[in-house]
C-alpha cells in the first residue's frame, strides 16, 4: 500500500515544475498586459468597476486556456515555456488589435459599461479557444 502511494507521487517533481513555470507566465501576462492597456485595471477593479472586472478577467481565462494546451501538448518544461510565450503574445496583440478597432473600447470600460467588458473579454477567450486548439501539435 505504502509502495503504491509513493509511486502515485512519481509524477510530483514534474508537476511543481509545469505549475511553477504556468505561475511565472500567468504574472508575467499579468505584467505586460497591464503595462499595454492604457487604463489601470486594477485600480479600475478596486473602485467595483465591472466593465474593467470582465475586460481583465476574459484576458485572464484567454491566456490560461493556450496556457493549459501547452501544458498537455508540450514536450518539456522548456517547451511549454516556450509555447506559453507565444500564447502570452498572441493575448496582449490580441488586445492590441481590438483597441486599435475599437478607438473608444478604453473609455467605455473606465466609464463601467458592461458591454465594453464583456466584448473585450469574448474575444479575449474566443481568441485564447482558437490559439489553445493551434497548440495541440
Amino acid at each position: 500500500m505504502l509502495e503504491t502511494t509513493l509511486s502515485s507521487l512519481d509524477g510530483l517533481p514534474a508537476f511543481l515544475a509545469y505549475f511553477a513555470v504556468a505561475i511565472v507566465l500567468v504574472l508575467l501576462f499579468i505584467r505586460i498586459y497591464t503595462w499595454v492597456t492604457p487604463h489601470d485595471e486594477l485600480a479600475l477593479i478596486r473602485a467595483n468597476n465591472p466593465a474593467a472586472a470582465l475586460a481583465f478577467g476574459g484576458a485572464l481565462i484567454g491566456f490560461a486556456l493556450p496556457l493549459s494546451s501547452s501544458i498537455t501538448h508540450s514536450l518539456s518544461v522548456l517547451d511549454c515555456a516556450i509555447w506559453g510565450a507565444v500564447a502570452l503574445i498572441v493575448q496582449v496583440l490580441t488586445f492590441l488589435v481590438l483597441r486599435f478597432s475599437l478607438k473608444q473600447l478604453e473609455a467605455r470600460i473606465k466609464q463601467g459599461e458592461i458591454a465594453s467588458g464583456i466584448f473585450s473579454a469574448a474575444v479575449a477567450i474566443a481568441v485564447g479557444m482558437i490559439n489553445a486548439a493551434c497548440m495541440s501539435y
